[in-house]
C-alpha cells in the first residue's frame, strides 16, 4: 500500500512505516485488497485526514472508531462521507447537535472536509475496514500507528481541543495531558446512546470555539456550504 500522507506529518511519522508493526499491517492489507471483499476507503483516501489538516494548523481533534463499511461511505475522516450520500446516523445526531448549539440549518452535504481544512483532525483510530464488516481491521496495527499520532499532538501542539464522543475514545484520552489541552467528553452521537440521553446537549462545539477564541485562535466555522 502507498504512503499518501502531507509532508508535515510525514516528517513526525516516517519512523512508524519501516516499524515491525506497521510492515505487518502493509502485508495484511496488501492481502485484503488483493481478496475477494473491498476494502473502505479506497486506498488513496486512507490517510485524508492527515492531508486535509497540516499539523501545526491542528486545532481540534474528533476521534471516531473505525470508517463506514458501506460502499462510497468513507474517504478518510471519521464520521464524514462522500458527497451525496445518505447521512449514517451517527452523522444525523452530530448535525441535530450543532442546530440545538448553535442553530445551523440542517445540511445536505455529510463532507466534513470544510472542517478538516480549518485544523479539525478528523481521526479514525482505525483506518480502513472491510466491506460489510465493521471492526474487521481492528487489532492488525493501526491502533498503535494512532495512539502515536495522537500522542504527538498531546506533546507538541498547544491548546488542543479533544472531542472524545463514548467509551472507544475515552479510553483513548488517557494519554491526553489536560492541564495543557481542553478534553471534552460525552456519549457516543449514534441512536443507542443519543436516545438515551448521553449525547444531545453536550454543548461541545460552542465550548470548543470558546476555548480556541480564549486561546487567541480563530473559531471553527461548522457551517457546511
Amino acid at each position: 500500500m502507498g504512503i499518501h500522507l502531507e509532508k508535515s506529518w510525514l516528517e513526525l511519522l516516517h519512523e512508524e512505516f519501516g516499524s515491525a508493526y506497521f510492515l505487518d499491517l502493509e502485508q495484511f492489507l496488501h492481502k485484503e485488497r488483493n481478496g475477494n471483499v473491498s476494502i473502505y476507503p479506497p486506498e488513496q483516501k486512507v490517510y485524508s485526514a492527515f492531508n486535509l489538516c497540516h499539523f501545526l494548523k491542528t486545532k481540534v481533534v474528533i476521534l471516531g472508531q473505525d470508517p463506514y463499511h458501506g460502499p462510497n461511505q468513507a474517504h478518510g475522516l471519521c464520521f464524514s462521507v462522500n458527497e451525496g450520500i445518505p447521512h449514517p446516523p451517527s452523522l444525523q445526531n452530530i448535525f441535530k447537535e450543532l442546530q440545538r448549539e448553535v442553530g445551523l440549518a440542517y445540511p445536505k452535504s455529510g463532507d466534513l472536509r470544510p472542517w478538516a481544512e480549518q485544523g479539525v483532525l478528523l481521526l479514525n483510530a482505525t483506518l480502513t475496514v472491510r466491506q460489510g464488516e465493521a471492526g474487521s481491521h481492528q487489532g492488525k496495527g493501526w491502533e498503535i500507528f494512532t495512539d502515536r499520532v495522537i500522542e504527538l499532538v498531546n506533546v507538541k501542539c498547544e491548546g488542543v481541543v479533544f472531542l472524545l464522543w463514548g467509551g472507544f475514545a475515552k479510553k483513548k484520552g488517557k494519554m491526553i495531558d489536560r492541564n495543557k489541552h481542553l478534553v471534552l467528553e460525552s456519549g457516543h452521537p449514534s441512536p443507542l446512546s443519543a436516545n438515551r440521553g448521553y449525547w444531545f446537549g453536550n454543548n461541545h462545539f460552542i465550548q470548543c470555539n470558546d476555548w480556541l477564541i480564549a486561546k487567541g485562535q480563530a473559531p471553527i466555522d461548522w457551517k457546511l456550504v
